[in-house]
This record gives C-alpha cells, structure tokens and sequence, in this order.
C-alpha cells in the first residue's frame, strides 16, 4: 500500500529572542539553523567565539545531536583520522563524528577549534553543514587536531580506556568482567552515558562476594545511586548464606556492612548465625594475614585471648564497632549453649548480657510473653529458610520459651511455591528430641504470636518481594489454629529466601 501524503517534518516552533523570531527549534533535537544559534548568543549577551574558548557555556548536546544523528546506520570511517587524543602516555586516533558521543572530548575539541583556527565561528558552522547534509565527502578539509585529556583516575587503565574509545565505534564491543571497572571509570571521564549505563547494567547483573566490595565502592565514587542500591539489596540477602562463609568476607566495608545490619529485609538462618557471620567479620579485620575462613573455634579462641578486664567492645579495638553489634538481636539468642559461648567469649559488656539473661527469664516466667519486645519489624526473633533448586519441600524446627513451631516451604511446580509456619507438640511423631531434652517446655494450649512472613528472589536483576501483613493469630495444637496464613509466591526465581519473623505479645 502506498502512502497518500508524505510524512511531515518535525513542527517548529517560534520563540522570540530579541526583537527577532528566527530563533527556532523543533520539539526535539536541534535542527542545525545557526543563524539561530548565533541569534540565541546575541539575546544572552553572549559573544559566540569566547562561548567556544568556554564551551560550559555551549549547549555541547544540541552539537552533539546533529553528530550523532548522522551516525545511526553508518559504517566506520575509513579515512584518516582527524584528531588525535594524548592520553595515559599514549597517541589514540579518533573522528570527529565519533568523539562527540563524548561530552568531554567534545568540550575539547571545540577547545582546540577557538585555540587553532582564526575565524572558529565560520570553522564550526561548515564543519555543522557538511555533516548535516550526511555527505562524508563534502566535509571541508580541517587541520588534524591534537587534544589531551589527563587522567587521574587509579581504576583507568590502558586497556579500559581503549574499550572506551572503541565503543565510540561499535555499539556491542564485549566489556570483560575483570575490565569493567576501568571501563566504568573511563566512560564517567569521557562523560560517555550511553556506556556508563551498559556498565552499571552489567555490574548490578555481575554481583557475587568477590566482586560486592569493589562495586559499592564504585558507586559511591561516581554517585550511581542505582549502583549502590543494588549492592545493598544483594548483601541483604547474601551476607549469612554466602558471602560469611569466604573469605571475601573481610574485604565488606563498615559503612556497607552497618547499613544492610540495620536492614529489616536482612536473611538469616537465625540470630545465632548473624552473629557467627559478624564475630568472623571483625576476626578477618585484625588477622591480615589469614587467608582462609577459619572454624567457629579459632575465632572464638581469639577473642577469648584478650583481657579479662574489659570486654572487647570496651576496649580501643572494639569501640569503633559498637554500632554494628547493636543491629543485633541479642535477645534472639536461645539456645543455652550460645549463651553460655557469649559469656566466656568475653566479647559483649557485661549489662548487655544480664539485660539478655532478664528478658529471658521474665519470657519464661511470664509463660512466653515477651514484654520487653513491641516493634515487630526491629525487635521480631527471626529465623529464614533458604529454597534451592532441588528442593520439593524444606523445613525448620525451631523452639522459643517451650514452644515449638515448624517453619516450611513447599515447591508445587516450577513457578508456584508456598510458605507457612505451624505450631506442633514435642510429643508430635518425628520431632526431634533435642529441642526439648533440655530445655523448657510449655503446656499451655494457646499462644498468641504475632508474625510477618517474607519472600524475596532475584529475577532478571531485580528483586521480587512477598510478603503477609502483620498477623496476630492464637496459635493452638490441632488444625486450623496450629498453622499460620500461607505465603503464596509465584515466580521463576530461585533461590528464593524465606523469612519469619515473630513475636509472643502479652495474652
């Protein structure tokens, strides 16, 4: 079918400068009128060719639009190149076309054309007019241009920068993962957008415990708020299951490791193991030399080391991380065991630990309740699952103050998962013995628990989230009060991480 009227060109719109109306744009791009242009500098008070020797005060984007609408479909430019850039002890040969995808060779180059030519005006407009015609042959013959960039940036190597440059070329040059952290730091420098966001794409897709540190960083460096979220959000859900088992563990910085402690979506299998990964942490900062994870007991023979007198966090070197060990949940800690490993590790200050010790004790002796606890989302005992591949179904014991609950997760096909909690009995067939052998157990028929499950998983760079409301159920021992809501979650994740979070209020 042919078309009956020809499309129409882009509206143009008149806005008066002056006492003149031949300033015009359309609704987008320039449209390469440099009376226009030259008009705009006259209304602002502004002589054209010192904006050139200051090209801040140039509208670089609307040059850069014509230069870069002409290369859409084009081949690369065989011919000799036009301007040389001396950068990092080395001589790169570049077009003009392709260099004005860089805001800052752009500024240089327009730099050099006031600095190098009489007449700059009349050298930029036939340089603007050949290129506007799309016609490589008719572009006027120019002086090669030599500009220089300097650079001192320590992630820029040659090797980076060069894919940089090359990218003005080709719009797929393959970025190496080791490489794009120099990639990232050129393109910020060249002012390069376009491949600054391929990089920061391919960072947030490339997190794992060897790289997080460096990331983050990276992202506070050059301010990618997006960067940096990213990193946050995968520690969050990473710092128990798999970054605290390496030794990729040391190299997370303070500040990182203090906000995602602080974070009510943090995973962990329960508060014990938040501490273990924590305690592991600080151990790594004040042995350098170790290079491999050590067991549970080389660290907790470490800090039973120190003086007896003060704790650690009273002393210098443990003062700074004060901080941290507050995001935790001490309160969260049950098992007589642990409890007994906090007091001879010597680590917390003696009130934190009697204030543990009478929380638990009033729980106990007021049947379950938990009076010093009120705020579900910063106070809750919580404890997680995490739901691999492999599993059709995963589940959890756990005992809280006599009270024993089941945690589980349940695959129902390659989409559709479900997650609850249930209350059971120690008499129940199956259960293990060890939750109750030694320690309490209530016969109380009822407890009301208040509760909040979550699920989160990573699909396609960004985290799916679900989750209940916050629940208050009385939970007894037959069907339907033994079983809490159940958390429906349909996605293509995995692995999904599971969280339940409770509380006993006072019944």
């Amino acid at each position: 079918m042919k078309m009956l009227h020809p499309q129409r060109k882009a509206r143009l719109e008149r806005r008066m400068v002056g006492s003149t109306n031949r300033w015009r744009f359309p609704r987008e791009a320039f449209s390469g009128d440099l009376l226009g242009l030259s008009q705009m500098c006259k209304a602002l008070n502004v002589d054209f060719e010192e904006v050139l020797k200051n090209p801040d005060r140039l509208c670089i984007s609307q040059i850069q639009k014509i230069f870069l609408g002409n290369l859409k479909n084009k081949t690369i430019p065989s011919g000799e190149a036009d301007v040389i850039l001396t950068c990092l002890g080395s001589k790169w040969e570049l077009h003009q076309p392709q260099l004005f995808q860089s805001e800052t060779l752009a500024k240089l180059f327009l730099m050099a054309l006031a600095q190098g030519t009489t007449s700059p005006t009349k050298e930029l407009e036939r340089l603007l007019r050949a290129h506007l015609r799309g016609n490589v042959q008719e572009r006027p013959p120019i002086k090669k241009m030599i500009i220089s960039l300097k650079i001192n940036d320590p992630l820029v190597t040659n090797v980076a920068f060069a894919t940089a440059l090359k990218n003005l070329y080709l719009s797929k040059v393959e970025i190496n993962m080791n490489d794009v952290l120099g990639v990232l730091a050129s393109a910020h420098i060249l002012q390069f957008s376009s491949l600054f966001q391929r990089c920061v794409a391919m960072m947030m897709n490339g997190l794992m415990p060897s790289t997080i540190k460096d990331f983050y960083l990276a992202g506070c460096k050059y301010k990618e708020a997006q960067l940096t979220t990213a990193c946050e959000k995968w520690l969050e859900m990473n710092l128990v299951p798999l970054v605290g088992t390496q030794i990729h563990l040391r190299k997370i910085p303070q500040e990182l490791l203090h906000k995602v402690l602080r974070s009510p979506r943090l995973f962990t299998f329960n508060e014990f193991h938040l501490l273990k990964t924590l305690l592991l942490w600080v151990f790594l900062q004040l042995n350098h030399k170790i290079q491999t994870v050590p067991v549970h007991e080389t660290v907790l023979a470490f800090f039973k080391s120190f003086p007896k007198k003060h704790s650690f966090l009273d002393q210098d070197a443990g003062q700074s991380l004060v901080p941290l060990f507050l995001c935790l949940r001490l309160h969260g800690i049950i098992k007589g065991k642990n409890l007994e490993e906090l007091r001879h590790i010597n680590f917390f200050p003696e009130s934190w630990l009697i204030r543990v010790t009478a929380n638990h004790y009033h729980a106990l002796e007021n049947g379950g309740d938990m009076v010093h606890v009120k705020d579900l989302a910063t106070q809750a005992m919580r404890f997680g699952l995490l739901f691999n591949q492999e599993y059709t179904t995963h589940s959890e014991m756990i005992a809280v103050y006599g009270f024993f609950f089941e945690i589980k997760g349940i695959k129902h096909d390659t989409t559709s998962y479900s997650f609850y909690m249930q209350r059971l009995k120690h008499t129940d067939l199956g259960f293990p013995t060890l939750l109750y052998e030694h320690g309490p157990v209530s016969l109380r028929t009822e407890r009301l628990v208040k509760y909040e499950i979550r699920a989160q998983t990573l699909v396609d760079g960004k985290w799916q989230e679900f989750r209940t409301n916050q629940i208050t159920q009385k939970f007894g021992f037959v069907k339907p009060s033994c079983k809490s809501h159940t958390l429906k979650v349909q996605t293509v994740g995995i692995p999904i991480y599971a969280s339940f979070s409770f509380i006993f209020p006072t019944s």
